[in-house]
């Protein structure tokens, strides 16, 4: 069974380390909102949804130092990954709950805010998984990249939960996982969780995708989501784009599974969606141990943009969205007048 990505006890938050998944299963003691920034930075705590609802609990744990201090804390976490919107998002909202609040008992009401962000996560996780359920035949293979699942939110999972709850219908599911270079989400991760549930999962080399698909026999390629324009446009782990082009080629859905707050309505394309780079020595780092040698030019952006048009469904906690986007995005955000 896979253990939860965070919990709250003794006035500390525990963060499941995934750096060190699959060898072992620890958690990091967070005590200050530092604590928490660092685990987003170093990667311990990942993907979108886990890591708004860290965030969130980091500042709530700030707060018990007072409203400055916590605001201090805000600034400090969102500064910490620049392309998940979650991240920003769960921020927000709690600096307008803290804006509402007097200063007794302060940390008291963010704590449960914090918890009611988790909460709400696994809810909707849950709602979107039934509503991506009905997309899959009875018995399907599906590919997956990098981890959208429990491990990357607060339980259940996006694109896991989907396969979850498809599995909870009585259907037959089997999942091949890109390894997703070069930090390896889908080989540590996801394999690891989905072995953990009892599935029948295989792992594949990210560049073994298209002849995967070329044998045939795969029904459907379903990712998670870092951000989503307002024209569908949708950024998730690097490598994402070239499959949606191989699963358009091969005639095989592209299915994108990810909550509202994954939805960032005001930015018009995936143009605007800033996508952050990361340090060389993720991809210098060899197989077998060693490095690279230092002069090595390396590019490592941690994201890349998948365009509107090669997503046959975006699946939300409010049901299936179908393209056009644009209009389907901004019936779910009216704009106030």
């Amino acid at each position: 069974m896979v253990p939860p990505v965070l919990y709250w006890k003794n006035n500390r938050l525990y963060i499941l380390d995934q750096r060190v998944l699959p060898g072992a299963v620890m958690f990091l003691e967070c005590t200050t909102a530092d604590d928490v920034a660092v685990a987003i930075e170093t990667l311990a705590v990942r993907g979108a949804p886990a890591i708004g609802i860290a965030a969130a609990f980091g500042v709530a744990m700030a707060s018990r130092d007072g409203r400055t201090a916590a605001l201090d804390a805000s600034m400090r976490l969102v500064r910490t990954r620049p392309t998940a919107v979650n991240l920003f998002w769960a921020l927000r909202r709690m600096e307008e709950t803290m804006a509402s609040l007097p200063d007794d008992g302060l940390f008291e009401n963010l704590l449960a805010e914090a918890g009611m962000i988790l909460a709400d996560d696994l809810e909707c996780n849950r709602a979107m998984g039934r509503a991506g359920a009905e997309l899959l035949p009875p018995a399907c293979t599906v590919i997956t990249h990098c981890n959208a699942g429990a491990l990357a939110t607060g339980g259940h999972g996006t694109a896991l939960g989907v396969i979850r709850s498809a599995r909870e219908a009585g259907k037959d599911v089997k999942v091949f996982s890109c390894e997703t270079r070069p930090v390896l989400q889908g080989a540590r991760l996801t394999v690891w969780e989905l072995l953990e549930d009892g599935f029948d999962v295989t792992l594949i080399c990210d560049n073994m995708a298209g002849s995967l698909m070329k044998k045939g026999g795969i029904d459907a390629v379903i990712v998670g989501a870092d951000r989503i324009a307002g024209n569908g446009d949708t950024a998730n782990k690097i490598g994402t784009y070239p499959l949606a082009v191989l699963a358009r080629h091969h005639g095989i859905p592209f299915y994108v599974a990810a909550p509202l707050t994954t939805i960032d309505p005001g930015l018009p394309s995936g143009r605007e969606i800033p996508i952050e780079e990361r340090k060389a020595e993720e991809v210098k780092r060899l197989p077998g141990g060693g490095m690279l040698p230092d002069d090595y030019t390396v590019w490592n952006p941690a994201f890349d943009v998948t365009d509107g048009d090669l997503i046959s469904a975006v699946i939300t906690e409010k049901g299936v969205l179908r393209p056009p986007y644009g209009p389907a995005i901004s019936a779910l955000f009216p704009k106030e007048d």
